[in-house]
């Protein structure tokens, strides 16, 4: 392994949007920095299961649908 091509991997606390924290390590930052999560599994829709909220209106196929409605195809 070559010699001073890594980052320095170090620890540093991570605060979830909740206010918990955890202790790990990361390339991130300075040893002892304070990683503040904008979103994380406790907050965002995706891990959490939430509404999902999805407009039929504006996709391409009701675009599509739309513009060639005169025609008669369907």
């Amino acid at each position: 392994m070559k010699p001073d091509i890594h980052p320095d991997y170090h620890e540093i606390t991570v605060v979830m949007t909740d206010g918990s924290s955890y202790q790990t390590r990361s390339t991130w930052g300075s040893p002892g920095d304070t990683l503040k999560l904008d979103i994380d599994p406790h907050s965002h829709s995706a891990w959490t299961g939430g509404a999902q909220r999805i407009n039929n209106q504006d996709t391409q196929v009701a675009k599509f649908n739309k513009k060639f409605e005169s025609f008669g195809l369907k």
